[in-house]
């Protein structure tokens, strides 16, 4: 088994420790006392009751970050690289494949949460926006309001007097300066930003995405969509139409055009959309809760539950593959002469082909994502091709126009 270089490791224990230091400030955030928003007595909006929380913070933590966490250890130990794949396939290489996958797959998840936490902390201290129970929790001096005032029209309304958080006869300091972090609401981008990678980590995994055509070379033929395929006469574009130059395609992209459309691809079998369903559909529950508490404004729980999904969409396409095109593995690890950055004009962190340096953290030996075993067979494993996979068959990616 190759030896990985100190110097990666190195860096993605770094990674590590910015992630876990950006969760730290997120912490730090939450001790803050948030900005104070003037508001009126007479706002209906914030004159809800004070109540027991269904879904506490403890419990937010364990369903948005230890279970996607458990879920995502146990796929990369019991699925990766995929059965077909063992035949073949040395120990220490497995075992390495199953590691970087479990780590890729912690890494984004821990990203994804711990932008959301700063972001989410930060945010309400600066906006300071009034819990919709606020008035519950303040119990103001009504009979003196007006020594509070900063504002308002009380000579056109009664009482309408724009009054300060020191109206307040609350001695719980912590309970008050809650009730003035409505915006954005923590519960639904938390839990959107754990759940939904959930979902889209289990969705990569066992192929769970709508039916898409490959890319292949332009041809006017109508045989790809007519109703039976001639599969023994080549697909041949029409004299007559244009067609766009392009080298010569190879065999497998030659079998792909005289492939059918409709027989390109299928949809999964629907039991596998309860993989990706049942996270996203508990963070929709967790995050209506904080409505029903009322705990939160309906704009602060959908601005929520929106960056939550961003945050984990940009964490996952971090350290993973486009699900449709991906065969469900991650990103390999940087080179080892990029592994704590690289400079302007010397293209990404991975180099193909590589020096020396970059050969061992390859190894000599066939990786398990090119789809070749020691026979050099494609589709020798279910899991990861360096072109396209259909039906257990690699499909070299289609030549490029000169």
């Amino acid at each position: 088994m190759a030896r990985t270089p100190t110097r990666l490791i190195a860096s993605y224990i770094l990674d590590w420790f910015i992630i876990l230091a950006i969760a730290a400030v997120g912490a730090g955030f939450w001790k803050v006392t948030p900005n104070h928003r003037p508001f009126t007595l007479v706002d209906p909006s914030i004159s809800f009751p004070y109540t027991h929380e269904k879904i506490s913070t403890a419990v937010l933590a364990v369903v948005s970050l230890v279970f996607p966490a458990i879920a995502i250890f146990l796929v990369a130990i019991i699925f990766v690289p995929g059965p077909s794949g063992l035949r073949w396939a040395p120990f220490g290489q497995t075992l390495r494949r199953k590691l970087w996958e479990w780590n890729t797959g912690w890494l984004g998840l821990a990203l994804s949460l711990a932008l959301s936490f700063v972001l989410t902390q930060g945010m309400k201290n600066l906006f300071g926006k009034p819990r919709p129970d606020l008035l519950s929790r303040c119990d103001p001096d009504y009979e003196n309001q007006a020594e509070y005032a900063l504002g308002g029209y009380p000579q056109v309304l009664n009482g309408l007097y724009l009054v300060s958080s020191t109206i307040c006869r609350q001695t719980d300091k912590g309970m008050l300066n809650d009730g003035f972090s409505s915006f954005p609401s923590g519960h639904s981008s938390y839990s959107f930003a754990g759940l939904t990678y959930l979902s889209l980590y289990l969705a990569s995994k066992f192929s769970i995405t709508i039916p898409y055509l490959l890319p292949f070379s332009y041809s006017s033929s109508s045989s790809s969509t007519s109703t039976f395929a001639n599969s023994t006469n080549p697909t041949r574009p029409d004299s007559s139409s244009p067609t766009l130059p392009t080298t010569a395609p190879s065999s497998s992209t030659q079998r792909q055009q005289q492939t059918p459309l409709r027989s390109q691809s299928a949809a999964p079998p629907v039991y596998l959309l309860l993989l990706p369903l049942i996270p996203f559909c508990l963070a929709i529950y967790i995050s209506s809760t904080r409505y029903s508490d009322f705990r939160h404004h309906g704009f602060d729980i959908l601005f929520g539950s929106l960056m939550g999904i961003v945050l984990s969409w940009f964490s996952f396409r971090m350290y993973h593959l486009p699900i449709r095109r991906g065969g469900g593995w991650s990103w390999g690890p940087r080179s080892d002469g990029k592994a704590f950055g690289t400079l302007l004009g010397t293209g990404g962190y991975r180099v193909v082909g590589g020096t020396k340096r970059d050969d061992d953290v390859v190894g000599q030996k066939p990786d398990l994502e090119w789809g070749k075993g020691p026979t050099g067979r494609e589709g020798d494993h279910s899991q990861g091709t360096s072109g396209e996979y259909v039906n257990g068959t690699v499909v070299e990616p289609a030549t490029s126009v000169r």
